[in-house]
């Protein structure tokens, strides 16, 4: 990552933090431009600037971060509804759907979006595409029972897919599952390309985020962009 790189992830995520407001409940997401806003919303309570804020983390290294700058989490069975969510996206196409997943907590990280209220994801402007697909592999979450027969599953619909490994291990999630990469090329149908990996069992969750991003932060050598979904 160069120095611009990391620069324009800390102007995204410090951008969305300045929308946080006094008594919100906000989800934290999880990676490398989120981690800014988290940082950012953790002055702001030292400052005094914020009160009566609490926050759901979207993975364990999440949670580990916000309580380390003393921002007050809720139970993990979200007793609250969330006003606002921000975190990062590994890709972004026109319309404002995404990619994510690349940190390893997409079934968290949407099961809080789909929760919240308002969803901001912050990214530099490398993650944005005209088409999904183009920039990133999709990452699919499964159960570790039977995981090879959704690989086969995911190389039926034209997918080259692989298990997630780190360090010649095969990485497991925070809920205990696996992650198999899929380089689709572009994903032209995102929300039917969704419907079907729900529909399979064993497919625990899957990182396109179709029509749940409320707005977008894009910075980049441009300066800052606001990017709202059009609705309807």
């Amino acid at each position: 990552m160069t120095s611009d790189t990391q620069g324009y992830k800390q102007q995204a995520g410090e951008a969305a933090a300045a929308l946080v407001e006094p008594g919100m409940v906000v989800g934290l997401g999880t990676g490398t431009t989120a981690i800014f806003a988290i940082r950012s919303i953790a002055a702001r309570l030292r400052s005094g600037e914020l009160t009566d804020l609490v926050a759901v983390a979207t993975s364990v290294a999440t949670s580990a971060a916000a309580k380390a700058l003393g921002i007050p989490l809720l139970a993990d069975d979200m007793p609250r509804a969330i006003d606002l969510t921000i975190d990062g996206a590994d890709e972004v196409d026109a319309s404002l759907d995404l990619i994510k997943g690349a940190g390893g907590a997409l079934v968290r990280e949407k099961i809080v979006a789909q929760a919240s209220d308002r969803v901001v994801i912050v990214v530099d402007a490398s993650k944005v595409s005209d088409v999904l697909g183009i920039r990133a592999h999709l990452p699919v979450e499964v159960l570790v029972w039977g995981w090879q027969a959704q690989v086969r599953f995911l190389d039926s619909l034209g997918a080259t897919a692989a298990v997630r490994e780190t360090d010649s291990h095969r990485y497991v999630t925070d809920g205990g599952n696996l992650i198999i990469d899929c380089g689709f090329g572009t994903i032209t149908d995102p929300a039917g390309l969704a419907a079907v990996l729900e529909a399979r069992a064993g497919i625990v969750g899957h990182g396109l985020f179709v029509a749940i991003a409320s707005e977008v932060i894009v910075a980049g050598p441009s300066g800052i962009h606001h990017r709202y979904r059009t609705p309807g």
